[in-house]
């Protein structure tokens, strides 16, 4: 009983995530299709567990949300501003890149590159000035790396 409660709980978690859910009926259809069988007071008490929310879609309609989803997105946000701010460049060589900055920026460029939780990024070293070193994974190449910066930051420029 309590697996099968925690399997539910993550796999609502998951479909939260992933789809525009904007009703319990709409949430219930998807926990079907994943195998679940639920009534809708199981489902109320799992969302107030799970303390889940409802956001505005930016249109006319709300969707549920987790809670973090749109702090983290704000961060995330603010990582990136800080980043935009202080880079001039980025080049590699092997599993390191070098992001040059403009001055007195190195640590707050290092700091957004480590808390955009790259996969690819080992960890950074901030220069005392001007120079960010980025150790990269070792089969994860300064194209990849930049390619996942310019995922996680769309306004990023060669």
């Amino acid at each position: 009983m309590v697996k099968e409660r925690l399997a539910r709980l993550k796999a609502i978690r998951k479909l939260i995530k992933t789809y525009r859910i904007e009703s319990q009926e709409n949430l219930l259809g998807h926990l079907q299709k994943e195998g679940f069988i639920v009534t809708q007071a199981t489902l109320s008490r799992d969302l107030k567990l799970l303390k889940v929310g409802k956001i505005s879609d930016g249109h006319n309609g709300y969707v549920y949300s987790l809670p973090g989803d749109d702090d983290r997105q704000e961060t995330e946000r603010t990582y990136a501003q800080d980043f935009l701010r202080g880079y001039i460049s980025i080049d590699w060589s092997l599993n390191m890149a070098v992001i040059k900055t403009y001055s007195g920026h190195s640590d707050s460029v290092a700091l957004a590159v480590d808390n955009l939780a790259l996969d690819e990024v080992l960890g950074t070293i901030a220069g005392r000035d001007n120079t960010v070193f980025v150790c990269l994974r070792e089969d994860v190449s300064g194209e990849d790396f930049l390619a996942q910066m310019k995922e996680k930051i769309p306004e990023l420029e060669d």
